[in-house]
């Protein structure tokens, strides 16, 4: 592996399960830019950083209850270890139910903080003092239960990480991400042209490079208004989307449907590349 470019966007991971993040790390993108130095991320086992034999890093609730706690020393600790060894992060952020909802916005931000550690909460939470004390944000990734935050910690790493220019080869790729400008993306399509009765979309086909640019912004407006129309009260429209959405609007009120129009299909693609959102 490549020593990490100083400039390089660093990510410290804080865990009691090091070797299930690593795992998560070592494919992809992700792990390809780490092996190159594009990104440099380092994985902490917290029980390096606890005060007893037996490496304790939870301990019962006071007042009572079910479950373990999470210890606020060992936490301290290793974010102290990490400031000294590697330097201050711009951002500690504990993973919990009680944070804030990731989303592309928190993920653009977070790029720009430069240096990011993730505190991987586990048991029934983690001592109130580690939010005091250490972290400067509280991140959830959606409202359901896992059993920790190292999921979470490699869904960041990853949203993250490939904002930051040669992480992902094609950088329009990134661009036209589902959610880069809050909309969701357009439908892909690749070879064959004709697959069980299902065509391609003529237009794709066509060679008329403005005519495929209209019908994907159309395509993922249509989308958007259809699955969530929450996104277009905060999406930054231009005139003719606008006047897209009020069509589609229109549409819909007529019981046409939001506009995911399924054109004429035909032939075969040229030269035609997959792009879609699960891109690796």
């Amino acid at each position: 592996m490549r020593e990490p470019d100083v400039s390089a966007m660093k990510f410290d991971i804080i865990t009691i399960f090091p070797r299930m993040v690593e795992a998560g790390l070592a494919e992809g993108v992700v792990g390809r830019a780490a092996a190159s130095g594009v990104l440099d991320v380092a994985v902490h086992d917290l029980r390096a950083y606890t005060g007893d034999r037996h490496r304790t890093v939870d301990d019962v609730p006071y007042g009572g209850g079910p479950g373990m706690v999470m210890k606020v020393e060992p936490v301290v600790r290793a974010l102290a270890s990490i400031r000294s060894r590697r330097g201050a992060p711009g951002a500690v952020v504990l993973l919990s139910p009680q944070g804030r909802v990731f989303s592309q916005h928190e993920a653009e931000r977070l790029r720009t903080a430069g240096h990011v550690a993730l505190i991987c909460g586990r048991y029934e939470g983690v001592d109130e003092r580690v939010r005091e004390l250490v972290t400067t944000d509280e991140i959830s990734i959606g409202d359901y239960v896992l059993s920790g935050g190292e999921l979470p910690a490699l869904v960041i790493v990853d949203a993250v990480g490939r904002l930051v220019p040669g992480v992902v080869g094609d950088a329009g790729s990134v661009e036209e991400d589902s959610f880069s400008r809050g909309l969701l993306d357009h439908p892909h399509y690749t070879r064959p042209a004709t697959f069980a009765g299902h065509d391609v979309p003529a237009v794709l086909l066509s060679g008329h490079h403005a005519e495929v640019r209209r019908w994907r912004q159309r395509q993922a407006l249509a989308r958007t208004l259809a699955r969530r129309p929450d996104l277009l009260e905060r999406a930054s429209l231009d005139e003719d989307e606008r006047r897209m959405v009020a069509d589609l609007e229109r549409d819909a009120a007529r019981g046409e449907g939001a506009g995911e129009e399924q054109d004429d299909r035909v032939g075969e693609p040229t030269g035609a590349k997959g792009t879609g959102h699960g891109r690796d």
